[in-house]
């Protein structure tokens, strides 16, 4: 979209505007990751059960990946469960693959009417198959849409990732169908989840954590990161162009120096 139709769409709201008009949409990122944190601290400040922090959380989502597409993001990639957390509670995880089926369920027609496709990173198959059925029939009937690449990660681990893909490249190696002289950056990246993305250049972590908890390891080596004291259910809209706005005002030297050659 347009600087005046992202405009239309924020309204009346001065301060989005301000923030709409100080971002160069000849410069966006193209892909945006993103820790959702702080789900489980937004419930319990408000007594409620860790599990309706998740659920309010789907809103964020929803917000988020709308502004996304609006802005026309190529692709916006959120972690939404890691394989760390099947050790929570036996209640919470499977409120949250019920959570997982209901979003799908509810978002699809949604995500079509606006050209988003939709897609997951991670291990799939390891999710039960009521899931896998949903996340599959998402994936499949938004495949040809050519809009925001929406992708949650599921079930996902950056280190078994990258353990994975050495696997795969020592199996090829020793199957004789991979010379291992010619194994490159590029050889591993083809076999990422995210091998037909960008590499993220924006990382955004919520709730003010300060590490990037095992989250596509390799892929945001360059990365800008992003990080607010915001819980993930209270974020919306004017997060995602604050950060957008300071994405911007960076110099991204990937390890090089500056034109004025003054820092390293």
């Amino acid at each position: 979209m347009t600087r005046t139709q992202v405009l239309e769409v924020i309204g009346s709201d001065r301060d989005e505007q301000a923030l709409v008009d100080a971002i160069d949409f000849d410069r966006l990122p193209r892909h945006v990751a993103v820790i959702m944190d702080g789900n489980g601290r937004w419930a319990k400040s408000r007594f409620l059960p860790r599990l309706e922090g998740h659920r309010a959380g789907v809103e964020s989502v929803r917000s988020t990946v709308e502004t996304a597409a609006r802005l026309g993001l190529e692709a916006l990639t959120v972690y939404a469960f890691s394989t760390e957390n099947w050790k929570r509670p036996t209640d919470e995880v499977s409120g949250l693959m019920g959570l997982l089926k209901l979003y799908i369920r509810r978002e699809l027609k949604t995500l079509q009417t606006n050209n988003i496709r939709f897609g997951v990173v991670g291990g799939l198959d390891g999710l039960p198959k009521d899931v896998q059925d949903e996340l599959r029939r998402g994936i499949a009937e938004t495949a040809h849409l050519t809009g925001l690449q929406f992708s949650l990660a599921l079930n996902y681990s950056g280190r078994s990732e990258l353990t994975d893909v050495v696997r795969r490249i020592a199996l090829e190696a020793r199957a004789g169908t991979l010379d291992p002289t010619t194994i490159d950056e590029a050889t591993i990246e083809k076999r990422l989840f995210t091998a037909h993305l960008p590499e993220p250049d924006l990382l955004i972590r919520t709730s003010g954590e300060l590490r990037v908890s095992n989250f596509l390891l390799w892929q945001i080596a360059y990365a800008e990161i992003w990080v607010t004291d915001v819980l993930w259910p209270d974020f919306r809209r004017r997060h995602l162009l604050q950060a957008i706005a300071d994405f911007q005002k960076r110099e991204r030297r990937y390890g090089g120096i500056t034109a004025a050659g003054s820092r390293a």
